[in-house]
């Protein structure tokens, strides 16, 4: 079969608290967690600090950010099985887009 990768694109908002470098090292984080697992990033889009629509765990700010990958079509499960896992992130998407 020809190879079977398909785009995505996954929004994270994370806790604020972190600060600028905490915030920096978590997007470094994902962009190696994709690469490493055979993911090849296109773009990388930091929407920055953004006033929430309703708190999520007391917080009333996050840090949104957004990385448009392709990827074989495990790679999104692992992904979302690490952001659950990971402290300081409020809130994930990944979603596929369309051909």
């Amino acid at each position: 079969m020809a190879n079977l990768s398909n785009n995505y694109e996954t929004v994270v908002v994370l806790n604020t608290k972190l600060g600028e470098e905490g915030i920096a090292a978590m997007i470094e984080k994902f962009k190696t967690l994709i690469n490493d697992n055979n993911g090849t990033i296109n773009n990388v889009d930091e929407w920055g600090k953004r006033r929430l629509a309703y708190e999520i765990n007391d917080e009333t700010e996050g840090y949104y950010f957004l990385i448009d990958f392709t990827s074989s079509p495990e790679l999104p499960a692992e992904l979302d099985r690490v952001y659950k896992i990971t402290d300081g992130i409020l809130r994930s998407l990944i979603v596929k887009k369309g051909e």
